[in-house]
């Protein structure tokens, strides 16, 4: 097991009905707080409704902010910062999905900030210090609730960037799985992609891994798969819905990459060029990037990694590896397919004659970053596998 440091300063309260403790953990850390939520028919919800309730009562002044997009724009958490400055906010609320919870962050980060917010993105500087952050996440997903990482998109030049801090870990959060029941089925789905492949990222890319990590990383992929078929079969199953949000916060918040040494986020990197340009939902971006990605690695040494993935996380009986490799590439595909997440660029309308764009704009991120290893030809051909 390779060394690590691990730490994670974010408290979770968990269940049924804890949201009503939200107004005096907001109160504790001042008296002027930025709600940051999405669309304005996110007003009309009770999780909304319950959050506003529950702060007011405990003597909060609340300063909306809404209208994140599903993949947050730098505009909007410009327009955040300098409103959460003006006002004088304390500290910054955020209730919704990944993206209200990583605009929040930036707009935290961005209020202390005397900069353009964007330079948290491209490289330019670093998120040193943020107002207090509550998540109170209504989707399970992206796992922003409990890490330090946010990814916003900039319209102006086509990309769509992460950045990660100690500084952007939340203060808390609210966890209620009944603040999921209304999710529609195929944000449901999307969210269950992102979360296993917060996982499978660490999971394929690291070398010599413990066994440990790597049951626990098992175990917690096949709860998201059996969890998200009961969800959308039932989505008011409570058991369900806990164990979906409770796995995707799970799958990145730090415990499933310890030991694992360097984990290269190969498939959010190129994702993130595909919804940068195509604006699509990061989940369905990845069913499609990702089973490209397995494809291409296949060919070129990780299918014995891929055939014990097929058969301790899919349960297939195939012995030899060259052959339940494939199979689990197939039985990936088959559960997006199942969740009516097509696994490939021509479901989204995507013709193939986009990878070499998206590629390019992967590339030039990945530089940015720092992330070496990829070319923009191989980036181009794991898309061409994208089908």
């Amino acid at each position: 097991m390779h060394n690590f440091v691990f730490r994670n300063p974010t408290k979770i309260v968990f269940g049924r009905g804890v949201i009503s403790g939200l107004g005096k953990e907001a109160a504790a850390r001042g008296g002027r707080a930025l709600l940051v939520f999405g669309r304005v028919s996110a007003k009309a919800g009770p999780v909304y409704g319950e959050c506003v309730s529950g702060m007011s009562s405990a003597g909060l002044e609340i300063i909306e902010h809404g209208g994140v997009k599903p993949n947050p724009e730098i505009g909007h958490i410009r327009a955040g910062a300098e409103l959460a400055r003006t006002r004088r906010a304390d500290l910054v609320v955020a209730v919704g999905g990944g993206s209200a919870m990583d605009a929040a962050k930036a707009i935290a980060a961005g209020a202390l900030y005397d900069g353009d917010p964007w330079d948290f993105f491209c490289g330019r500087a670093a998120p040193a210090k943020a107002l207090p952050l509550i998540a109170v996440p209504t989707l399970a997903a992206s796992g922003s609730e409990m890490n330090g990482n946010s990814v916003v998109s900039n319209p102006e030049t086509g990309q769509k960037l992460p950045t990660a801090s100690a500084a952007l870990y939340p203060a808390a959060a609210f966890m209620d799985p009944e603040a999921t029941f209304s999710v529609p089925p195929d944000h449901t789905a999307y969210g269950a992609v992102d979360a296993l492949s917060h996982i499978a990222e660490g999971y394929f890319t690291s070398q010599e891994p413990h066994e440990l990590q790597l049951e626990l990383a098992e175990a917690v992929m096949r709860n998201i798969i059996r969890c998200s078929g009961a969800a959308l079969k039932n989505p008011r199953d409570y058991d369900a819905r806990a164990g979906l949000m409770w796995a995707s916060t799970l799958a990145i918040n730090g415990v499933l990459s310890c030991g694992l040494g360097p984990v290269v986020y190969i498939n959010h990197s190129i994702e993130h060029s595909v919804s940068a340009l195509y604006d699509i939902a990061h989940g369905a971006g990845l069913a499609v990037v990702m089973p490209a990605w397995f494809e291409w690695s296949r060919r070129r040494g990780l299918a014995p990694r891929l055939a014990r993935f097929a058969r301790n996380v899919f349960g297939c009986g195939e012995p030899e590896d060259s052959k339940a490799a494939v199979m689990g590439i197939e039985k990936f595909k088959d559960w997006c397919a199942r969740m009516n997440v097509p696994p490939a660029l021509s479901g989204w309308k995507i013709p193939q004659s986009a990878a070499a764009g998206i590629a390019a704009n992967a590339a030039d991120a990945m530089r940015l970053r720092g992330l070496e290893g990829y070319s923009m030809a191989d980036i181009e051909q794991i898309l061409l596998l994208a089908g």
